[in-house]
């Protein structure tokens, strides 16, 4: 599939949630990923091209959530996968992967993120679950917020990652940021999500992910 240039922001994001997300603190953050009504609200989200899948089609994934706590600009990690591996080759993604058997999914997160980023898992502080996110490639993710505390020593394995990169929280909070966007595939139209961003393009359930995580974040 094909994509369109990488979006530029087509204005800094308002005020208003670059002085929200200034504001919001670790207790904050933590009390809207526990809170069950706001999870609630939500619901899971599917990639509309997993319509059709079957159940033994379906594998289970986990990816980390982390949101960098810098003092008064808040981000969040973000990936930009290596152009040479057989999935997902150069798109943006957060760091995790497929639960092995035995696994949790929040085992499975934090180790993905240390062997993608080097991302020690004693660091993250794991906060609760995001909705599950069904990927058209068959995969149900479960997205772990985390809150990571800066500063941030990062090794990322470049057969796995090109680059590891932040998106500043006030952007994801900001209604006006993410675009609906359609494709054709296999002679489909696809919807997804897009977040504005001047180097990469950011799509799909990384995109779907970040608009349930805005949702719950905003007052």
């Amino acid at each position: 599939m094909s994509h369109p240039q990488a979006l530029l922001p087509r204005q800094p994001p308002d005020q208003r949630w670059v002085d929200y997300a200034a504001g919001l603190t670790a207790g904050d953050i933590a009390g809207r990923v526990t809170d069950p009504d706001r999870i609630g609200a939500l619901g899971a989200t599917f990639d509309t091209a997993a319509q059709g899948l079957r159940a033994d089609q379906i594998r289970s994934a986990a990816v980390l959530v982390p949101i960098v706590l810098h003092p008064g600009v808040p981000t969040i990690l973000l990936t930009l996968r290596s152009g040479h591996l057989s999935a997902h080759a150069g798109q943006v993604a957060f760091p995790g992967g497929r639960i092995e058997a035995g696994e949790t999914a929040e085992a499975a997160a934090l180790r993905e993120a240390a062997e993608e980023v080097g991302l020690d898992p004693r660091i993250p502080e794991v906060l609760g679950r995001l909705p599950d996110h069904l990927t058209g490639t068959g995969y149900r993710m479960t997205p772990l917020v985390a809150l990571l505390r800066p500063p941030l020593t990062l090794a990322h394995d470049p057969n796995e990652v090109e680059e590891p990169f932040e998106l500043p929280l006030s952007v994801v909070l900001d209604p006006e940021s993410p675009q609906r966007q359609r494709a054709e595939r296999l002679g489909k139209m696809r919807e997804y999500w897009v977040w504005p961003h001047e180097r990469h393009f950011i799509w799909g359930a990384t995109a779907a992910v970040l608009v349930n995580l805005a949702k719950l974040l905003r007052p």
